[in-house]
């Protein structure tokens, strides 16, 4: 198997095939041997004739009920339009066409005006490539294209931003258009024809850009800076496990399956500490080299297998990382032997194309917890499925959230405008996992699990017509003592996070608020609708699974992954034990008034006392005993006291 220049190879000993590296505190050894499912997957030589970092698991051609059960996986799938019909692929392909020859006009008018001669500017090109799942193959009716802009060395990112900005404005396919300059990876993101287009820029160091050119060579990275490397990773990636994965048709519907399954399960959103699509295409892939010859179905069920039982925080990887050579350019690749914070990652996915990275630097510990767990639901799922007593359905099956916690975190976001809540939506929702980060350091917490989904007030308020709300579950630990349970501090450092971005970024607007709120379940009625919160009655397998993580070994409060005393990226929270925020309104400034200091707040949880105004008790449904006060909390220019009991 053919390697990418420019990477690096982990140790390894000609006498041994154990490798050991550091990506803790603790070393973990890598065996190669396949003899079982704990050791098989993971190791850091090749031999020939392998796929992937080991060689396969099982070799085993399909059997008739393999080829049956893919046939009906297929069939399940179709009713949640995970397939396109030929029609709308090839307003795709159309549309992209005229992508890349609007982008070819661009570069070739731009270039005369930065006197380049005629003909000369005819040949420079530009062009447009794709990635993520419409590359792979695997998107779904009506997703948004991952595209890819490409330019010569003398046309800048500023002119992107600029020129190219105001021809997309004048063309009357083009609508909601928008740049993000900003952001991690700048780009611009646009509906063409109705399609959704989130494109972003390369600028290499070439005269010119063929039509044929590949972006496979490291070379290519030379001069290059931080952003256009970005910008080429999505691609480069895409294209690497494309090459790596032994059997595209049988990845493609597996993937497929997998996504469906993620987003149903509320564990598919990178930026709230889940996984994204790329990281879900690399487990697959994986998989799949264990598995050469597998049906799609055996690539399902083998998945959950596997990864229900990995050892993280051991990385999987699809390939060997090579020794960078002299030709090649310099990056920093994920290696926790040198850099220090990739020891601390707690589920490394690691891409393969080069700059290799962890596509799952945002995982926390409660995120890794609530996906493991639906690992093992899956496979316990899939063998049903094998053995006759399920068939796909269940495995598609949204489990109920709000029935398996008694106490929420709502937080609520709210804007005067919608253009302004799509903006202030974003902030927050990439601001979440600080939260969650948080709570999981409170000893008292023994779980705090996020939806990725947000979802509209069930009873919009007339001065907050644009709001969305995100909720986060809890499982307290148990605690024989009396304990107040003080959230004030976790809640005024997320709140300064997102103002002092809001502020940085310079998109805070007048109307702009967020709003934290204590909810119990039976509370949820306030604030969400019947067919979203579903039986009011006790769910049996909800309680059930709440039992299950509370006896789990493998819970957070008891697990032994090492902590990173981690930094927020933005200014350390106000001590303050104040929850009422303002704004200056001749600075513009955002933040919390300590002129106007509340009540000291506490969370209550006890699920069945009322609430009322000052300190109540009762106890938990982990039996701790606890009490309670009401603090006022308000937001932005929210002038209007809300009680809310932390």
């Amino acid at each position: 198997m053919g390697t990418v220049n420019g990477s690096m190879r982990l140790p390894t000993s000609e006498n041994s095939r154990t490798t050991t590296i550091v990506t803790s505190p603790k070393l973990f050894k890598m065996d190669t041997s396949v003899s079982n499912v704990d050791n098989g997957n993971q190791g850091y030589s090749i031999g020939s004739g392998m796929s992937g970092m080991t060689s396969a698991i099982s070799m085993a051609q399909p059997k008739p009920i393999d080829v049956k059960l893919t046939t009906e996986l297929e069939e399940a799938l179709k009713p949640h339009g995970v397939f396109e019909s030929v029609e709308e692929m090839t307003h795709r392909m159309e549309i992209l066409s005229k992508l890349d020859a609007l982008v070819k006009e661009w570069v070739r008018d731009l270039s005369i005006k930065k006197s380049l001669p005629p003909s000369v500017a005819e040949q420079v090109g530009g062009k447009i490539y794709t990635f993520g799942s419409y590359r792979l193959g695997v998107h779904n009716k009506g997703a948004d294209i991952d595209a890819l802009c490409v330019v010569p060395r003398h046309i800048e990112r500023t002119d992107y931003f600029t020129s190219f900005f105001e021809l997309l404005k004048e063309q009357p396919e083009v609508s909601d258009l928008r740049s993000v300059e900003e952001a991690f990876v700048p780009l611009i993101k646009m509906k063409l024809e109705g399609i959704e287009i989130d494109m972003v820029f390369a600028r290499l160091a070439l005269k010119e850009i063929p039509d044929d050119m590949e972006l496979t060579d490291d070379g290519l990275l030379k001069n290059l800076d931080q952003k256009c490397v970005r910008s080429l990773n999505g691609c480069r990636v895409t294209d690497e496990i494309l090459r790596l994965v032994p059997n595209i048709e049988s990845f493609r519907l597996a993937l497929r399956a997998i996504k469906l399954w993620a987003k149903r399960n509320g564990i598919y959103s990178n930026v709230l500490g889940y996984l994204g699509g790329v990281s879900w295409a690399m487990l697959v892939a994986r998989t799949c080299q264990l598995y050469p010859n597998a049906a799609a179905a055996t690539i399902v069920q083998k998945f959950f297998l596997v990864f229900s039982k990995w050892k993280w925080p051991q990385p999987v990887l699809l390939k060997t990382m090579q020794p960078q050579s002299a030709q090649s350019p310099v990056f920093t690749v994920w290696d926790p032997r040198i850099n220090a914070a990739d020891r601390y990652h707690l589920m490394p996915i690691i891409t393969p194309a080069y700059p290799q990275q962890n596509s799952t630097f945002n995982t926390s510990l409660s995120t890794r917890q609530v996906m493991i767990e639906a690992f093992n639901r899956g496979l316990a799922i899939t063998e049903d499925i094998y053995s006759g007593k399920a068939n796909w359905q269940k495995l598609f099956d949204a489990p109920n959230f709000f029935s398996l916690y008694k106490h929420f975190i709502v937080l609520i976001a709210s804007s005067a405008t919608a253009e302004d809540q799509l903006e202030w939506y974003g902030l927050i929702e990439s601001k979440i996992r600080h939260l969650i980060g948080q709570l999981e350091r409170n000893q008292y917490i023994q779980l705090p699990h996020i939806w990725p989904k947000s979802y509209p007030p069930a009873s919009p308020s007339p001065d907050k017509v644009h709001c969305t709300q995100w909720f986060i579950g809890l499982i307290f630990a148990k605690s024989k003592d009396n304990v107040n349970i003080d959230l004030t501090y976790d809640i005024v450092s997320f709140r300064n996070a997102v103002n002092f971005s809001a502020e940085n970024l310079k998109i805070f607007k007048e109307g702009m608020e967020l709003d934290a709120l204590y909810v119990r379940k039976k509370d949820l009625k306030h604030y969400l609708p019947p067919q979203v919160i579903g039986s009011n009655k006790r769910d049996s397998d909800g309680d059930g699974e709440i039992r299950k993580r509370k006896r789990s070994s493998t819970s957070m409060s008891e697990d032994t992954t090492p902590k990173k005393n981690r930094r927020n990226d933005e200014e350390s929270a106000n001590n303050d034990a104040s929850l009422n925020g303002g704004i200056d309104s001749d600075t513009s400034s955002v933040g919390f008034n300590s002129s106007q200091a509340s009540e000291r707040s506490c969370l209550l949880v006890d699920d069945e006392s009322s609430i009322s105004e000052g300190p109540t008790s009762g106890k938990d449904a982990s039996g701790t005993t606890t009490s309670m006060t009401t603090a006022t909390l308000s937001t932005g220019l929210n002038t209007g006291a809300l009680e809310v009991p932390f």
